[in-house]
């Protein structure tokens, strides 16, 4: 997928024209052309994936579809890094524990 843009406005973000699954887009972003790249062959790579699976499935039920799934990627995304937040959390608070339980910690220069 090429991408066109227009330098012009890049105080505010980059314009873009492209195209997802066939349908030409003009959109602004101020995000490197790699990201809008990939965002757009994300959206790309869904909307067909779904229309192939059904090939009388109409081309708004194919967004529908690819936004559905690209929701559902973000939420256990989001649940899996929250997760391991938490797991992260909960070790530290342990090491922070044990570092005040240390005798160490209680020493002084002048001991």
């Amino acid at each position: 997928m090429n991408l066109q843009s227009d330098l012009s406005q890049k105080d505010n973000g980059e314009t873009y024209d492209v195209q997802v699954a066939g349908l030409p887009l003009r959109l602004k972003s101020s995000h490197d052309t790699q990201t809008v790249q990939e965002l757009i062959d994300m959206v790309d790579g869904k909307v067909k994936e779904a229309m192939s699976a059904n090939p009388n499935i109409s081309f708004q039920k194919a967004l529908l579809l690819a936004t559905l799934h690209v929701a559902e990627d973000l939420v256990f995304l989001k649940r899996a890094v929250r997760g391991r937040l938490d797991s992260l959390e909960t070790k530290a608070k342990g090491i922070l524990s044990e570092l005040d339980a240390s005798p160490l910690t209680r020493l002084t220069i002048d001991q």
